[in-house]
């Protein structure tokens, strides 16, 4: 599996609440935050739903 960096780059005030739950399971809160995470199936699916929020790179 392949690394990658996500990056909050919008806010997540007046998104819908399973947005703010995606992004906040994967561990961003405040925006400009940047986590590594697996490539995982189930971690591309929360990218994918919040891609309009993030900013992702491969490490």
């Amino acid at each position: 599996m392949a690394k990658l960096r996500v990056t909050l780059v919008k806010s997540l005030i007046g998104r819908k609440k399973d947005h703010i739950a995606t992004a906040n399971a994967l561990g961003l809160r405040k925006i400009r935050k940047t986590v590594e995470v697996e490539g995982t199936p189930q971690v591309q699916g929360m990218i994918k739903k919040i891609d309009y929020l993030l900013k992702v790179e491969e490490v």
